[in-house]
């Protein structure tokens, strides 16, 4: 990682805010020039990329500029780049690599998958095994269907909602993100969402959306929300908040549904059974496919046996043999309950750590977060609902970003990280001491 020095008459000018402000673009320039100095193939393939896919990526979360890391191969909890550099992986596929990159279990699922044929056009043994130990494990899924990603079954799961209600408008939360096409940034809006009727209230503020939802009693399908935000920041709910929520949703006739597409890696029950409240229905997704394409959606008796006769839902790869049997092998024999209280703890510990050297250092960093799961925000104070962020702020984000790859760890370019199994006490380590030498380095930017 950089080590810059400061002359005495540097260090008295970084105490006026436009100084500040001058230095801390100066590094960004810097750090943005070694990133791009050591990514010679990573530049040059973005170079081609950008001529047949529109930005040079076919999703958004992974461009930033100058251009993104292309990775080539992963083992375990490391990647190695397409230049050679070799990282810590504390992106986690964003939380979808919570296995891992070469689990064998894994590999022999979907190598005896393989062997057997790939579309079958037909139902199978595996997808009522791969339902069985999916209701078993979460505590308001009764029965469940399966989708191809955590934003199909948001968007079904809303839905059947409506269907079940016979209204239309849903309340979600400013920060949530359920999906591509069901996302409520804390400013601003996304363009391309779904056309749902939708209230949008603050996270954590029970008083808000407590009145919202009794103001809107008649109207309501459902509201969603995510027990802790991910993308918006890993900002867990106050379990008051979602009592209440709850609560009141029930009492309108409306369907609560939880996204656990992020949080369910909680416990083996997701973060419901650890928070001990249940939704009508839950959605998941992510890691539970065993890395491939997958996302689930269910819930009471009631709800689900629309599906029976009156409601169609097909989907060519719902249950794709790939799917099926690696999803099966996750969550029966990787992703054990013993393996969740474990990665919970060693996350739990990681963040104290995190946070206590931060405070040690006086600096205006936090992790927030719960579990495997956080992320870094450039300010001091209680964080529980998400806020327009600065110039600054996103500035030290992006410097902290390239510093952790320039200190060989990758991570979410918004600041998010997500433990995979893999993970060791000796990662941790390396990831404290790259968050204590950043501190160290860029003391100067941060006062």
């Amino acid at each position: 990682m950089i080590q810059p020095s400061h002359s005495e008459v540097e260090v008295v000018m970084l105490q006026s805010p436009a100084h500040q402000n001058s230095f801390l673009d100066a590094a960004l320039l810097e750090a943005r020039e070694r990133y791009a100095a050591k990514r010679p193939k990573s530049a040059a393939l973005h170079r081609e990329a950008v001529k047949v896919l529109p930005g040079g990526n076919t999703r958004t979360v992974l461009a930033y500029a100058p251009f993104p890391t292309a990775m080539a191969r992963g083992a375990g909890s490391r990647l190695w780049d397409v230049d050679g550099n070799i990282y810590l992986d504390l992106c986690g596929e964003y939380t979808a690599g919570l296995l891992g990159h070469s689990d064998s279990r894994i590999r022999a699922a979907l190598h005896d998958a393989l062997a057997r044929g790939l579309s079958l056009a037909a139902v199978g043994e595996a997808e009522q095994r791969f339902a069985r130990l999916l209701c078993s494990r979460f505590p308001s899924i009764d029965m469940i269907r399966f989708t191809n990603s955590g934003t199909e079954a948001n968007l079904i799961a809303l839905s059947v909602a409506q269907v079940v209600t016979g209204r239309s408008r849903i309340i979600a939360f400013r920060g949530g993100y359920h999906g591509s096409l069901l996302y409520y940034p804390a400013t601003g809006f996304n363009p391309i969402n779904a056309p749902f009727p939708v209230t949008l209230c603050d996270y954590n503020d029970i008083d808000g959306t407590v009145g919202a939802i009794r103001s809107e009693a008649g109207e309501i399908a459902a509201v969603i929300v995510e027990p802790m935000l991910g993308s918006g920041g890993c900002i867990a709910a106050d379990p008051f908040f979602l009592t209440a929520v709850a609560d009141a949703t029930r009492a309108a006739g409306a369907i609560l549904i939880f996204d656990e597409v992020m949080t369910s890696r909680m416990s083996a029950g997701g973060l419901q059974e650890r928070l001990g409240i249940s939704p009508d229905m839950t959605t998941l997704g992510k890691y539970i496919g065993g890395g491939m394409s997958f996302g689930a959606f269910g819930g009471r008796h009631d709800i689900m046996e629309i599906f029976v006769s009156s409601v169609p839902h097909a989907g060519t790869f719902n249950n794709n043999v790939m799917s099926m049997a690696a999803g099966i092998a996750a969550m029966e024999e990787v992703f054990t309950a013993t393996a969740a209280t474990d990665l919970f703890a060693l996350g739990e510990g990681l963040r104290e750590q995190l946070n206590a050297i931060c405070d040690k250092a006086g600096a205006p960093l936090q992790f927030c977060g719960l579990g495997s799961l956080a992320t870094a925000h450039f300010r001091r104070g209680r964080i529980d609902r998400p806020y327009a962020i600065t110039p600054r702020e996103e500035a030290l984000k992006e410097l902290f970003f390239f510093d952790m790859l320039d200190a060989g760890v990758y991570i979410a370019r918004r600041g998010m990280t997500a433990l995979s199994l893999p993970t060791t006490q000796r990662d941790v380590v390396q990831f404290t001491t790259a968050v204590g030498d950043f501190l160290d380095a860029r003391a100067p930017l941060l006062r």
